[in-house]
């Protein structure tokens, strides 16, 4: 059986560590089912100390502590929650050391969803291909900008190191990992009995634009504001800054230090964000979505919304509209 650890910490989603463990179990119990002996996962808890108590309660497991040092042929990092990346990233760092040893040690890492933070502050995906979910990957490209971030990838293997999109792509990369060490029509099996989309690669479409707005710089929030309330009304970005103390230069500037973005690129996230939303919560005619969107090239609009959502708009509306 592949040994098999699982870090947990205070910060750790238990919805991502039941759906890791619940799939693992349900693996072993068909290679039993099949009479096939040693073909599964042998997991382990590995946990910070404060965790213990909630290990042994809630899973049933005895964990290990970091300190220890096992001998592991993959270790799983569930994703943590989102406050801990705004708040606590001191005590994920805490977690390297323990994923370097493992990697030294030959194993395999596979981090799911936002786990991917102690895993790239290892170092380990400098100049490697990983992924993450959309919503923090602006956050995760400016923190670590050494990292190829493939973030419309559902998963992304990069020799030994694996990542995973948002929370459902969790699935995704499991069956990755049972292709790779157990065979594929266990991979088939599984996606069967989790009814998982094995076709599904990209994750772009399940992004929403939410900028950066606990900055202090007021002239930018202002602008925010406008293009906010104004994207549907301005055919440029200079439209939207004649009323403002600031030349173009020094606004696109300071603009982009702020958000990570230029104004343009800025307002055209808003009005596919708009887009999106008068798609999915309204039935206006694909004609009507474009101009209340900001848009007057229906074939313009069509390339655009393609390029930046990954489908269609009709696509778009026939997946997510609110039935």
């Amino acid at each position: 059986m592949k040994k098999t650890g699982i870090l947990i910490t205070r910060h750790t989603k238990l919805l991502s560590i039941a759906a890791v463990i619940e799939v693992l179990r349900t693996v072993n119990e068909c290679l039993e089912e099949r009479g096939i002996e040693g073909g599964g996962f042998e997991f382990t808890l590995f946990a910070t100390t404060d965790q213990f108590a909630f290990c042994k309660t809630t899973f049933g497991e005895e964990p290990f502590s970091l300190s220890s040092n096992p001998s592991l042929d993959l270790l799983l990092i569930p994703a943590f929650e989102r406050r801990a990346l705004e708040l606590h990233q001191a005590e994920l760092v805490h977690l390297v050391p323990f994923i370097l040893k493992q990697y030294e040690q030959q194993s395999a890492i596979a981090s799911f969803c936002t786990g991917v933070f102690p895993l790239a502050a290892s170092g380990l995906l400098e100049n490697r291909h990983a992924t993450t979910h959309v919503e923090v990957s602006d956050v995760f490209k400016r923190i670590f900008p050494q990292v190829i971030w493939k973030t419309d990838h559902t998963v992304t293997q990069d020799g030994r190191l694996y990542t995973s999109g948002g929370a459902t792509s969790t699935f995704h990369l499991l069956l990755l990992l049972i292709q790779q060490y157990c065979d594929s029509s266990m991979a088939v099996q599984m996606a069967k009995t989790f009814a998982i989309d094995m076709d599904r690669s990209r994750q772009r479409y399940f992004s929403t634009f939410l900028p950066p707005k606990n900055h202090r710089d007021e002239l930018v929030a202002s602008m925010q504001q406008k293009m906010e309330r104004d994207f549907h009304l301005a055919t440029t970005v200079e439209e939207l800054m004649k009323d403002f103390p600031a030349s173009r230069r020094n606004m696109a500037r300071r603009f982009k230090q702020v958000t990570g973005m230029t104004p343009i690129a800025y307002l055209q996230q808003t009005r596919m964000e708009a887009a999106k939303n008068l798609l999915t919560k309204t039935g206006k005619q694909l004609s009507e979505v474009i101009f209340h969107s900001g848009y007057s090239d229906p074939k313009a609009f069509r390339n655009l919304f393609k390029k930046s959502v990954g489908m269609t708009p009709s696509e778009y509306r026939e997946k997510f509209q609110l039935r």
